[in-house]
């Protein structure tokens, strides 16, 4: 008799582990994360374009929520991605600069680094990345399959990235030779290409949870738009501003970018076709009756570049901030984010709660419920989402050892900025106080001394020296 109950009872408590374990896979929400590719502060109608008009990204806010205050994880590319995929700012985490690897590719993520995507994977979430990598060759350690992606598609190379009609794009490790783009044609345009392997992999995934990280190349330069999408702005911008790039040679479609005689109209026209696809993942969501049960952020890498033609003064694309891509003064770093997460976030809210790229990686694992004990210069804001009382962050840091190396630090309403850190990390800061100051005008570090001592240790114990990418002083 004790038998029989104990054989009857194994496989009935086994059904009810199985399904509470069923329940709770389908109750994970859904992520999409989605990456604009220097899109400045100022370059959403919702954060106050007036040239043009971003309504499917806006819709997100209207559904969701708006924060004022994000930051990127750095002021170029690579870094940035490194910031949000490893959770760590760019004192600690491993790539800190564009380093290019010949003949394709930038300097790795090391295999000993633990990133988002293999925390989701452990969440039990299939993951996906679409668009611009920059953190590794294809088969090196960086290579974004051996980074926790089941699935990748687009360009490994970040300086090919370059070209919207390239030569090949990458399937996971195999290389897509694209035969429209042969020579000079202009048949096959990178976005649409990876646009359609994304929404693919939602279709394949609806029934488990996934996580799409969908790093656009747009709008970064090289300025070129689908002829069906400059005919909305050519007639607007006229006369427009020509630009004259690289047409032919050994730049051609490896880096340099291509001439094009009506910029203006082409960067609307990008930014456009970028909203179109935004309105295109969320009409798919909403199609397979995901959208309930999805987390959508929407963010960009940096701030707005001026390469290739682009014109981000005409555009005002970075808004009541100063600088550009490159820089650490609020237009090189703070960028727009909207998050939309029916049912949890309060539909048209805003917060001004002060976050960065490497508080991506606490925050989804709060959101997930795996709520592993991780290593991360990142708090969680999923409070802030719902609406709810929020931790802050003590400060956020930066460093760059490009230009001059440089250190910024967001400590409450101060900001410090170091703009010769190659010399060493006693050089002077410049001190901003961004409630006063938004614009970064007025350098009042002689006037709060405290103050900008303050900032300056903050940037002293935060850099943590790296053989790759050293200040001047630290080079052997």
């Amino acid at each position: 008799m004790i038998k029989f109950k104990y054989n009857f009872l194994i496989p009935f408590v086994f059904f009810l582990l199985t399904a509470n374990l069923a329940i709770s896979q389908s109750e994970k929400p859904n992520i999409v994360y989605i990456v604009a590719d220097d899109l400045g502060y100022g370059d959403l109608s919702s954060y106050g374009q007036t040239k043009f008009e971003t309504p499917n990204i806006d819709a997100l806010a209207e559904k969701g929520i708006k924060f004022t205050q994000h930051y990127s994880g750095s002021t170029v590319c690579a870094p940035s991605r490194s910031a949000l995929i490893t959770g760590l700012h760019t004192g600690h985490t491993t790539v800190r600069g564009n380093l290019e690897i010949q003949p394709e590719g930038q300097y790795p993520l090391p295999d000993s680094v633990y990133t988002l995507a293999e925390m989701l994977k452990e969440a039990g979430y299939t993951t996906g990345a679409f668009g611009k990598w920059g953190l590794g060759p294809v088969g090196s350690e960086g290579d974004p399959n051996n980074q926790g992606f089941d699935i990748f598609y687009g360009y490994n190379c970040q300086r090919l990235s370059h070209s919207y009609y390239p030569y090949h794009l990458w399937n996971n490790n195999q290389k897509v030779i694209l035969e429209g783009n042969e020579g000079i044609n202009k048949g096959q345009y990178a976005p649409d290409l990876i646009h359609a392997q994304a929404i693919d992999f939602i279709e394949e995934n609806k029934d488990k949870p996934f996580f799409l990280f969908y790093p656009t190349p747009l709008p970064h330069a090289e300025l070129v738009a689908p002829r069906e999408y400059m005919d909305k702005f050519e007639a607007k911008f006229a006369p427009d501003k020509p630009y004259n790039g690289v047409d032919s040679g050994p730049r051609y479609r490896t880096g340099g970018y291509a001439s094009q005689p009506k910029t203006r109209a082409a960067f609307a026209a990008m930014i456009t076709v970028l909203d179109d696809e935004v309105g295109q993942i969320v009409a798919k969501l909403e199609e397979l009756g995901l959208a309930d049960n999805t987390l959508i952020i929407f963010t960009s890498d940096n701030g707005p570049h001026k390469e290739g033609g682009a014109d981000p003064d005409f555009f005002n694309s970075n808004g009541p901030l100063k600088g550009y891509k490159r820089d650490f003064y609020e237009g090189g770093i703070r960028v727009p984010m909207i998050a939309r997460w029916d049912g949890k976030i309060k539909p048209g809210s805003q917060t001004d709660h002060i976050s960065a790229f490497w508080d991506m990686m606490p925050t989804l694992n709060e959101v997930t419920g795996l709520n592993k004990s991780i290593h991360t210069d990142g708090v969680s804001f999923v409070n802030a989402l719902k609406g709810k009382p929020q931790q802050e962050h003590e400060f956020l840091y930066w460093e760059f050892p490009v230009h001059g190396g440089k250190q910024a630090v967001r400590m409450g309403d101060w900001k410090g900025i170091r703009l010769d850190a190659h010399s060493g990390l006693d050089s002077p800061i410049e001190l901003y106080n961004l409630k006063n100051d938004l614009g970064e005008t007025t350098n009042v570090a002689a006037e709060f001394p405290v103050i900008a001592d303050s900032i300056a240790d903050i940037m002293r114990n935060q850099h943590v020296a790296s053989p790759l990418f050293p200040f001047n002083f630290e080079k052997k």
